[in-house]
């Protein structure tokens, strides 16, 4: 079983930064590829980010390529996203989830095992 628990949502004005983070329980956290992913009222969940075990690549959705960086620490058992030049529509619920290694492709819902309570985003214009 593994435990994910995002926390570092908040108000922030359009053009600020946000650093979420994602705290995972288990022994092997290093073994799972980790993923970020954001839903809006009404909206499907969408991917943002996602990291491989061992940070060798990273993905990025399109929308938020250039601004968004994802990293992890195998050492303290959690993978961040930072968030700068935030926009109103940026604005959503950010889950992290993790993938214990199925080799599915990294953007994909489907592709991840377990899933945080999620952490909410709001970016005022």
């Amino acid at each position: 079983q593994v435990q994910l628990v995002e926390s570092g949502g908040g108000l922030v004005q359009a053009g600020g930064s946000l650093r979420l983070s994602c705290a995972a329980s288990g022994r092997t956290f290093s073994s799972y590829a980790m993923g970020w992913f954001r839903q809006a009222p009404g909206k499907e969940r969408e991917f943002v980010a996602a990291i491989t075990w061992n940070c060798g690549r990273s993905y990025y959705a399109d929308s938020v390529k250039g601004r968004f960086t994802i990293s992890r620490d195998n050492a303290k058992n959690t993978v961040y996203l930072q968030m700068n030049s935030l926009k109103p529509e940026d604005t959503a619920v950010y889950y992290c989830a993790a993938d214990l290694g199925r080799g599915l492709p990294p953007a994909r819902v489907a592709s991840y095992d377990y899933w945080g309570q999620g952490t909410q985003v709001t970016v005022s214009s």
